[in-house]
């Protein structure tokens, strides 16, 4: 049996995209389910959108989430090189072949030509579509027009009449007229390639079994088979990805400014949660399982679970699923991850991280939550006294007052200052004067954080700040319920 061979071929033009990213993993998950190569080649002939430093955000991306290429640019392969504008000689030679063999020709047309045709196809509001004026040139013509150092370019020769038909393996087959299909330019006039012939002559001297892309490709996908027949070269199997849309039904796009997985990543997001999510736009496993690592998700991946229909991005259920991620990690994991958020918004030297991850780690959905979570550590927000009030732990001005009074005369005594010794006094404090534990509790909580919520209740908060930043905020919210 052929081993499959599937190839991702993003072009450097900025960030990874999440429909890129999805493109990827499919891609990734088809070649492994079946024990087979996933090839990176870098599709760069589009030099005017060619992006510094946009091949290192694929690398970068890539090992992020765990998805190893086993051919390609950095790592080498029998097939390279794996950059397309490392490629120009092998393309040219190929696309002189292409026109002896009656699958192209040169087109010596000039911008201002194309230029007009363009205009008279606006002014009868239709597509424009090359008129086949070099296609009729004859070889001595040809000749004479090279000889000269003409410039040229080579376009794609279709027939005039007919249909071309091929099978996807999401769509079914689908057939085009070929009288609907454009004889687009295939080599440029720089010696570059465009991407309608490269890819074809890539995948093919790469021997890719697969091609997975998004569903915009169809339409191209009849002029590709005509080049693969023109050669006789074996068609490979097409998956064609549906679309990955936003709510409101516009389609997730790079160029629209829609949020990169770096986006995602740098929001304090999760690698792993960020490709179970998607790994889901567009796929289902046929089962109740929502939760997979990637190994699950090489195990469980079949083409056969692909839709059709586009698929629609809820950032709030990403967001879900990554707080579940956190959620299986243990505190030691989590506190690896969140200390780098830490360093960024506490600069108070005598808080106690470890604390603050105890109390952190089922609290947040992102990592980027920590802000809000954190913001009155270093500093304590000006806050109103009517904040002390609070009808379900039956506190007002008068009780809080009182009891924060109390909770300082107490804690200022203790030697030692830690999570035991804090909540045994407090607590005895609470069965001595016979209150509810939200009556001396709330109010602490409210003077140290001067917040409606905040990270663990009055104890933990006490803990965390330390026995001098707690008795200051103590004191600053007796001053203010007393005036």
């Amino acid at each position: 049996m052929k081993e499959v061979r599937t190839r991702f071929a993003p072009s450097p033009t900025g960030y990874m995209h999440i429909g890129n990213l999805r493109t990827a993993l499919y891609t990734y998950l088809i070649a492994k389910n079946a024990g087979g190569k996933f090839i990176l080649r870098i599709e760069d002939t589009d030099q005017k959108r060619y992006v510094e430093d946009a091949v290192d955000v694929i690398y970068k991306t890539l090992k992020l989430v765990g998805l190893q290429h086993d051919e390609g640019p950095d790592i080498g392969g029998p097939y390279g090189p794996y950059v397309q504008s490392q490629r120009k000689d092998i393309y040219r030679k190929y696309a002189q072949k292409l026109v002896e063999l009656g699958g192209a020709y040169y087109c010596f047309c000039s911008k201002e030509r194309l230029d007009k045709l363009r205009e008279e196809a606006e002014k009868n509001n239709s597509a424009f579509k090359y008129d086949g004026h070099c296609k009729r040139l004859t070889k001595e013509e040809v000749e004479t027009k090279l000889e000269a150092g003409e410039p040229y370019v080579i376009r794609q020769r279709i027939p005039e009449t007919g249909q071309t038909t091929f099978v996807d393996a999401v769509y079914g087959s689908i057939t085009v007229d070929n009288g609907e299909l454009d004889e687009g330019v295939l080599l440029k006039s720089d010696g570059l390639p465009t991407y309608n012939f490269a890819n074809v002559v890539d995948d093919n001297l790469m021997k890719i079994t697969h091609v997975i892309r998004g569903s915009e490709y169809l339409s191209s996908t009849p002029k590709y088979n005509l080049i693969y027949e023109s050669f006789g070269w074996e068609i490979p199997t097409y998956i064609h990805l549906p679309l990955i849309m936003k709510e409101g039904g516009k389609k997730l796009s790079k160029r629209e400014g829609d949020a990169s997985f770096e986006d995602f990543y740098e929001k304090g997001y999760l690698p792993e949660a960020i490709i179970n999510y998607i790994a889901l736009l567009g796929w289902s496993p046929g089962t109740e399982q929502e939760f997979f690592t990637l190994e699950e998700l090489v195990q469980s991946f079949d083409i056969k679970g692909l839709n059709k229909s586009p698929a629609v991005f809820d950032v709030n259920k990403l967001r879900w699923m990554n707080g579940e991620y956190i959620r299986k990690k243990s505190v030691e994991e989590f506190h690896e991850l969140a200390k780098p958020y830490y360093e960024k918004y506490i600069s108070s030297k005598n808080v106690d991280f470890d604390v603050l991850s105890k109390l952190l780690h089922t609290r947040v959905e992102t990592l980027e939550d920590i802000e809000g979570h954190v913001d009155f550590i270093d500093e304590l927000p000006d806050y109103d006294v009517d904040l002390f009030v609070h009808k379900k732990m039956k506190t007002n001005h008068e009780n809080s007052l009182e009891n924060l009074k109390k909770a300082y005369q107490v804690l200022s005594s203790l030697d030692e200052w830690n999570d035991e010794t804090v909540h045994k006094v407090l607590f005895d404090t609470i069965k001595e004067i016979g209150i509810k534990n939200g009556q001396m509790l709330w109010p602490i909580r409210t003077a140290l954080s001067g917040k409606p919520s905040s990270p663990g209740g009055g104890t933990d908060l006490l803990v965390l700040l330390g026995k001098e930043e707690s008795l200051k905020r103590i004191e600053i919210g007796i001053q203010k319920l007393s005036h």
